[in-house]
C-alpha cells in the first residue's frame, strides 16, 4: 500500500506512473472510508484525485503554493501532505477539517469555505512574492461552477492585466456546480471543450491570460506533462482541464447534484445510514408553498445563487416551476440586485440561500434593495448555532450583520405555523424588503396560533402573561425561553412573562414601556452574536430606567466543528444557568 507510506509530497516523486495510478485507487478507497462514515464533499474530491497527485508530483509544496477555491476539493491534497490518517482511521477523522486550514499544515495557506476566492487570494501571494524578489510557483485551483462568482472575474481581470509574473490557474471543468451550471460563460467552456481548446472565442485569452487545454484531467501521466510545461512560467496562464465529478463511484458519476455533498451512507446502496424518519423539513415546506403560489400567480418567482435545495427545489420541483425558478449560479450579489429589480417592476421574488453565503451581499442588500425599499423576500437557511458548524459556514452573524439596515424587516419565526404565515405574508405584501430566518431547531408544531398579517411592524407578541421577569425569546431560542419559564415556575414559584418578538429590526416601545409596571427584570435570548445583536437594543432602551436587563446569546468569536451543547453551556444558555442568574438578580 503506497498511501500509508506517504508523509509528505516528497514521498510520491519517485513513484512510477503505474504506482501513481495505484495510489489514486488507494486515495479513493480512503475517501470512501471517511465519507461513508462521516459524510462530506463527495463529488468534487473524487473527481480531482489525479490532478492533485500530478500537482504534488511536479511542484514543490509548500514552497510552491496551492490555493484551492472553496477548498472542498482538497481531501487528496490533505492525504499527500501528512494528514492521511484523517481518512484511513475513524478515530482520527475529526482531527482533519473538510477545508484547508493553516493550523493543520504548512501546505495550507488560508481557511477557505466560500467560493470564487482562490484567484484573488493566490494573486496576493504572487504580488508579495514579486515584492520580496522570490521565485516560487503560485497555483490557484478553481472549479467551473465557481467561475460564475463575481470575485473570480475580479481576480481574472487583475491577473490578466496587472500581474506580469508566474501565476498558474487550474480551471477544473467538470460541467457542474452544486446543481447544474448557469450563465453565459459555460457556453464558452463547452465550446473550448468541443474544440480541444482551440476555439477562437476564449474567455481567458480575452482577459489577457495565456491558455492551454487538457481534455484528460483524470489522466495522471498527461496532467504531469501539462504541469511540467508550465512550471516556473514567467507570466499568468490558465490550464483548463476536463474532469469527471464523482469519478470512481457510479452513483456519484450519474447523479452529480445529489453527490456533491453527502451524509454518511452505505457504499453498496448509496443510501444514507442516518434515519431522519418522515419528519417535515422547512426546505420542502417552502418549496411546496411557493409552487402553490406559482400556480395561482405567474409573477411569483423563486431565485437562488446555486443553492436550490436550500428552499426545497430539487430537480423535479425546478421542472415544475419552469421559468418561475431562477438559478443565477454562484452570484449572490447579482441575485440581490435581481430580486430588487423584479420587485420594482411589480413581480414577487423570493430569494433562498444559506445564511453564510448572504454575508457577501451586505452592500447589495443595503444599497440595491433597502435604500430603494423594494418588497422582495430573502429566506435564509442555517442561521442558527445549531446549523452548519464549520468555521467558514457559520450563520450566527446574520442578526448582528443585517439588523441595522434601514427599511429591512427581519422576521424570526418560532414554529411551523409562524414560518409559513410570515412567508405567505411577505410574498404578498408590497411595502418592505423582508428577511426571514428559517428555523434551525426542527419543525416545531405547537398549539400557538400564528398571525396572518405582519404589517404592524415591530409589534411583539406576549405568549404567556406573567410578572417580575420578562423573557424576550427570539426565533430558535424561543423554545429555550419556554424552558426557562417552566424552571422559574417550578423553582421560584411565580410565572414570568414570555414574549415572542418576531421582528429583529426594531423595538416595540409600547410593550417595553408597559413591562415596567409588573417587571423588574428583562432577559433576552437570541440565536446569534450578543455584540450588535437584538438584545443590545433592548438594553439601550432601558438604559436610564429602573429595569435590570440581561442579554443571552453568543460571544463574538469564530467557532469551528463544535458540539452544540458545549457552546450553549459556554455561553450560559441552558435553562439552569439562566435560572441561577435570575435568582441572583432578584
Amino acid at each position: 500500500m503506497y498511501l500509508e507510506k506517504i508523509n509528505s509530497p516528497k514521498d510520491i516523486k519517485n513513484l512510477k506512473i503505474e504506482e501513481l495510478n495505484q495510489l489514486s485507487e488507494e486515495i479513493r478507497k480512503a475517501l470512501m472510508n471517511r465519507l461513508t462514515k462521516m459524510g462530506g464533499h463527495f463529488g468534487p474530491n473524487f473527481g480531482i484525485v489525479e490532478t492533485i497527485i500530478a500537482m504534488h508530483y511536479v511542484f514543490e509544496s509548500p514552497k510552491d503554493k496551492f490555493v484551492f477555491d472553496v477548498s472542498h476539493q482538497t481531501y487528496t491534497h490533505k492525504m499527500l501532505t501528512g494528514r492521511k490518517n484523517g481518512y484511513l482511521y475513524e478515530e482520527q477523522f475529526k482531527e482533519v477539517s473538510g477545508y484547508t486550514n493553516p493550523e493543520e499544515s504548512e501546505h495550507d495557506f488560508f481557511n477557505i469555505g466560500h467560493t470564487s476566492t482562490s484567484i484573488s487570494l493566490a494573486s496576493g501571494l504572487a504580488k508579495a512574492r514579486d515584492l520580496k524578489g522570490d521565485n516560487e510557483n503560485i497555483i490557484a485551483v478553481i472549479g467551473d461552477g465557481s467561475l460564475s462568482g463575481g470575485e473570480a472575474f475580479e481576480g481574472l481581470n487583475y491577473v490578466g492585466s496587472e500581474l506580469g509574473s508566474n501565476f498558474i490557474i487550474v480551471v477544473n471543468d467538470n460541467q457542474q456546480s452544486i446543481a447544474e451550471n448557469h450563465g453565459g460563460i459555460y457556453k464558452n467552456l463547452e465550446e473550448l471543450r468541443k474544440t480541444n481548446g482551440t476555439a477562437e472565442n476564449n474567455l481567458f485569452k480575452a482577459m489577457g491570460l495565456d491558455y492551454i487545454y487538457e481534455n484528460e484531467g483524470n489522466n495522471i501521466e498527461k496532467m504531469i506533462k501539462t504541469f511540467e510545461k508550465v512550471k516556473n512560467i514567467n507570466h499568468p496562464i490558465v490550464i483548463h482541464i476536463n474532469t469527471k465529478k464523482g469519478k470512481g463511484f457510479k452513483l456519484a458519476e450519474e447523479n452529480r447534484e445529489i453527490w456533491h455533498w453527502c451524509m454518511p451512507f452505505d457504499e453498496k446502496t448509496g443510501k444514507s445510514t442516518i434515519n431522519f424518519g418522515d419528519e417535515e423539513d422547512y426546505a420542502t415546506l417552502t418549496a411546496d408553498l411557493l409552487l402553490e403560489k406559482m400556480k395561482k400567480d405567474k409573477t411569483v418567482v423563486a431565485v437562488t445563487p446555486a443553492m436550490p435545495t436550500t428552499i426545497g427545489f430539487n430537480i423535479e420541483k425546478r421542472k415544475q416551476a419552469g421559468s418561475q425558478f431562477v438559478d443565477v449560479g454562484i452570484a449572490e450579489e447579482h441575485a440581490i440586485a435581481l430580486i430588487s429589480g423584479i420587485a420594482r417592476n411589480g413581480a414577487k421574488p423570493i430569494l433562498g440561500t444559506n445564511a453564510t453565503f448572504i454575508q457577501r451581499t451586505y452592500d447589495q442588500i443595503s444599497q440595491d434593495l433597502c435604500i430603494n425599499n423594494n418588497p422582495a423576500t430573502i429566506v435564509l437557511n442555517y442561521t442558527s448555532v445549531a446549523g452548519l458548524n464549520d468555521v467558514t459556514h457559520l450563520g450566527i452573524f446574520t442578526i448582528s450583520a443585517f439588523s441595522h439596515i434601514p427599511n429591512l424587516v427581519i422576521l424570526a419565526p418560532t414554529n411551523k405555523n409562524e414560518y409559513m404565515s410570515m412567508l405567505d405574508w411577505s410574498i404578498e405584501q408590497n411595502k418592505y424588503p423582508v428577511m426571514i430566518l428559517m428555523p434551525g431547531n426542527g419543525v416545531i408544531k405547537d398549539e400557538r396560533i400564528a398571525d396572518k398579517d405582519y404589517s404592524n411592524i415591530n409589534k411583539y407578541k406576549i405568549e404567556v402573561h406573567g410578572e417580575r421577569v420578562a423573557i424576550i425569546a427570539a426565533g430558535d431560542f424561543y423554545q429555550i425561553g419556554e424552558k426557562v419559564l417552566e424552571v422559574v415556575k417550578e423553582k421560584l414559584g411565580f410565572t414570568p412573562t414570555l414574549i415572542n418578538p418576531r421582528y429583529l429590526t426594531g423595538l416595540d416601545n409600547t410593550m417595553l414601556e408597559e413591562l415596567k409596571e409588573k417587571h423588574k427584570i428583562v432577559i433576552t435570548l437570541e440565536d446569534g452574536l450578543l455584540d450588535g445583536g437584538f438584545g443590545t437594543n433592548i438594553s439601550s432602551y432601558y438604559g436610564t430606567a429602573d429595569m435590570k436587563v440581561k442579554n443571552y446569546g453568543l460571544k463574538k468569536e469564530f467557532i469551528d466543528r463544535y458540539d452544540i451543547d458545549d457552546i450553549l453551556k459556554e455561553n450560559c444558555l441552558t435553562p439552569e444557568q439562566i435560572l441561577k442568574d435570575i435568582e441572583q438578580m432578584l
